[in-house]
């Protein structure tokens, strides 16, 4: 019955959230994009065999390239079926695709839809990243005897909270997952308590994404063109938390030696022209990273005040210019961003209180000396302001922040294995395939 209530309530739906995805495609074009393919309705003959894996956006997405690459080592002949939610999700999973993959919109979550999604592609198996527990999606692929598996998983105590209003939707489909490998211990126990039946602890595959080294370096150049100038970055940041930084710089800026140079890297990219407008309100001189695309900056980009991050896929370039980063999303009740890339860069972070998406990693980064921890916009300012101060401390913390991150890395070899012992043998013409319980184990992980 809840289950028919949900399909019911998201069929009536569907008109507004194709006027959603409308009028977020004035800012970003691909929404408007083979919107057939939200009703599970695509081009060309069925097919079968796929490794299906759906990254829902942008971090998914870069996550879920470790995994690939380490099931292709196992598996080099695999067939990819590659599924997104958003525009930044389906811009980079291109760069996953081989001859022969297939990428695709993640249809809505209506009986029709998804039921038309597995019976064109018939996935040998399903990888779902992260959080991304559909009902009926997960009914229908148990129904089509598609194994399933939630790799990378997590789950905050939050979220247990909030699911338990919904258990008697919620629990049936994560029940009907096959495998679950979760971040941590705690991720773990929460998805257990959730109704997940088989569930292993594999670390988390974003310390496996290795930051471009050429974007890196970039950066460093970059600053080093400043001459001196201190550079201070507000990494991914969402709405809402750029005016009380803004605030707070506006009051310390004239007093700041060596004339620091701000940089903002709004999360969206729709925001990008509303947070130029703040900047430039805030009494600073902005200039844009997409003034001068692959060129050094100009003479007037690097008399300005301040810096917005208008490109994607860039972090790396950013945390290599930047000596200190501010969290973004951890400011707000949203539960923080990746920190974990910018750890591997060598890039100093400096949290707020919300880092609930991130949890262990956040604890752990700051037990190790790789990461601050501030309560307020102004707190964590005040760190940063500090940290580039002391060129000793600030060394000392990038060490900590790199040693930390390569200290957590194997996450995507330990779920590698698991899928290939799940996966059915397509290859053989049996059709057959081991029980979930036949999966060895992962390791014990330290992250």
């Amino acid at each position: 019955m809840a289950r028919a209530l949900y399909s019911a309530a998201l069929w009536l739906a569907q008109p507004l959230y194709l006027l959603r995805l409308w009028w977020r495609g004035r800012a970003e074009p691909p929404y408007r994009e083979a919107l057939g393919e939200r009703f599970g309705r695509h081009a060309g003959a069925p097919s079968a065999g796929w490794l299906w894996l759906h990254a829902v956006s942008l971090g998914e997405t870069r996550a879920a390239a470790a995994l690939v690459d380490a099931l292709r080592e196992r598996r080099p002949g695999l067939r990819l079926l590659l599924t997104h939610s958003t525009a930044t999700g389906r811009e980079a999973g291109r760069e996953l695709l081989r001859a022969g993959d297939r990428q695709s919109w993640l249809p809505f979550d209506t009986p029709g839809a998804v039921r038309r999604f597995l019976s064109h592609f018939r996935p040998a198996l399903g990888v779902l990243m992260e959080t991304e527990v559909w009902p009926n999606l997960l009914t229908s692929a148990r129904a089509q005897g598609v194994p399933l598996v939630l790799a990378n998983a997590r789950l905050s105590e939050k979220s247990r909270r909030q699911g338990e209003r919904y258990a008697a939707l919620i629990r049936p489909a994560v029940e009907a997952l096959s495998l679950v490998l979760a971040q941590t211990e705690a991720d773990a126990q929460r998805l257990r308590s959730a109704g997940a039946r088989d569930v292993r602890v594999c670390g988390n595959l974003k310390f496996d994404v290795a930051p471009d080294p050429a974007l890196v370096a970039r950066g460093a150049a970059w600053r080093a063109t400043l001459a001196g100038r201190p550079v201070l970055l507000f990494a991914v940041s969402r709405e809402g938390e750029e005016a009380p930084l803004l605030a707070a710089w506006a009051c310390r800026r004239a007093a700041l030696p060596g004339r620091p140079l701000l940089v903002i890297v709004p999360r969206h990219p729709q925001r990008f022209d509303e947070v130029a407008a703040a900047m430039q309100a805030a009494g600073l001189a902005v200039a844009r990273r997409s003034a001068w695309g692959e060129q050094a900056p100009s003479d007037g980009a690097l008399a300005a005040d301040a810096w917005l991050g208008d490109s994607m896929r860039e972090m790396p370039l950013y945390y290599g210019l930047a000596q200190v980063a501010l969290l973004g999303g951890s400011f707000a009740p949203l539960g923080g961003q990746n920190l974990i890339e910018a750890l591997a860069c060598g890039c100093p972070v400096v949290m707020g209180p919300h880092t609930f998406n991130f949890a262990e990693a956040a604890e752990r980064a700051e037990a190790a000396g790789a990461a601050l921890r501030a309560e307020t916009v102004d707190a964590a300012l005040d760190a940063a302001l500090a940290l580039l101060a002391d060129a000793a401390r600030l060394a000392r913390l990038g060490e900590a922040a790199r040693a930390f991150a390569a200290g957590h890395r194997g996450a995507a070899r330990r779920m590698a294995e698991a899928i290939v012992a799940l996966w059915p043998e397509v290859q053989s013409g049996t059709g057959s395939h081991r029980s979930p319980r036949d999966a060895p184990p992962c390791p014990p992980s330290s992250s």
